[in-house]
Order: C-alpha cells, then structure tokens, then sequence
C-alpha cells in the first residue's frame, strides 16, 4: 500500500503526531473510541493518542493515495489500511464508501463493475489533487508508518485473531440491547480475569 507514491516521502522524517504516545496495549485499548455503532469504524484514539487518527478530509487523501497504487475494491481499501496501521486502525464501510462516490463526484476517481464489485481508479485530476496535497499526504503516510511501527512488526496472527474475536464478540453482544446489571458484572468479570491472567505469564 502506498508504494510508490508513498515512497516518495521515505526520506523525510517521519512526524510525532503519535510516536510518543504509544506505549502499551494497555493503554491503547484503554484510549481508544469505539464508534462502530456510529458508522464509523474505529477511528478514535483517545487524548492519550492525539485524539481521533484522521480528521476532516484526511481519510479522503488517504484512499486517494490507496488507489493511486492500483485500482481496488472497497474492501480492499479497508483491508489493506488496516494492514499498514497493524490492526490498531480499520476505516469502516460506512465512511469508506461515501468517500469514494464523493471521489468519483469531484472527479478524482472512476468506478467499473468487475465480478460484480465496484474497481475504483484514480484519475489524472485525481493525481494532480494528491501533488496539491502533496505536503499533507505526506503527513498522513508518515502518521500511518508510525502506528504500522507501533503496532505491526512481531504481533502474532493468532494473537491479531483472538483480538478481533474479542471486540467482535463484545460489540455483538452490546448490540442486542441493553443488559442486566448481573450480565455487565459477569463480562467484566471475564475481561479483568483475562487481564490478570495475561500480566501473570512470565
């Protein structure tokens, strides 16, 4: 993701937007909004972190820069953000679909049916948006290195998928409505167990 053009930026340092505020898991889970039920994905990181990853139109820039790599599908788009960042960040369907009909409203990308999926390509005008924007996009890119850094290299797939069937599970389960205090009590129970019995191992 972000090759080539992203490539362009290597060179530069990278910004402390969140290096310094990455310390542990803990703090983390801790600190990060979780706004799924409001359509948008898991985009807050608390003050803790600088607040929320991308403001604005920055998302915008940001799948721009994806399918200026090659053209893909949505999904693609969410999956391979997540990649970059680690696991610590997934844009949600809800905000990665308006903003690529609001690409292709402005000119900056196309869309083509292929297998029955939209392939969205960036445009000329799209590509002259992101030089315009060249100064920004390479803050964005070097933000996303940092959390990739911060959260990527050496974290196992199996530990990647228990923690993604957690926060499913616990935000299934929020879902269905509201819960007795006795059900809050005995799920709490269970995360704080975990909690202990994961600071315990040697």
């Amino acid at each position: 993701m972000f090759g080539k053009f992203g490539n362009r930026f290597d060179q530069d340092k990278p910004h402390g937007h969140f290096g310094k505020h990455f310390r542990s898991g803990r703090e983390f889970w801790g600190g990060m909004e979780d706004e799924g039920r409001g359509g948008r994905g898991r985009r807050g990181f608390g003050r803790e972190f600088g607040g929320r990853l991308f403001d604005g139109g920055e998302l915008r820039l940001v799948i721009l820069s994806f399918i200026a790599e090659k053209p893909s599908h949505g999904y693609e788009i969410i999956k391979g953000i997540e990649e970059q960042m680690g696991g610590a960040y997934a844009p949600s369907a809800g905000v990665v679909y308006p903003t690529l009909n609001l690409l292709e409203d402005e000119g900056f990308a196309t869309v083509n049916t292929d297998g029955g999926k939209k392939l969205y390509t960036i445009t000329e005008a799209g590509r002259a948006e992101l030089e315009r924007s060249r100064s920004h996009v390479e803050q964005l890119l070097n933000r996303i290195r940092e959390v990739g850094k911060a959260f990527g290299p050496g974290r196992s797939p199996q530990l990647m998928r228990a923690m993604h069937n957690f926060k499913m599970a616990l935000r299934l389960r929020m879902a269905q409505g509201d819960m007795s205090r006795e059900q809050v009590g005995r799920i709490a129970e269970i995360i704080d167990r975990a909690s202990r019995e994961i600071e315990s191992l040697d």
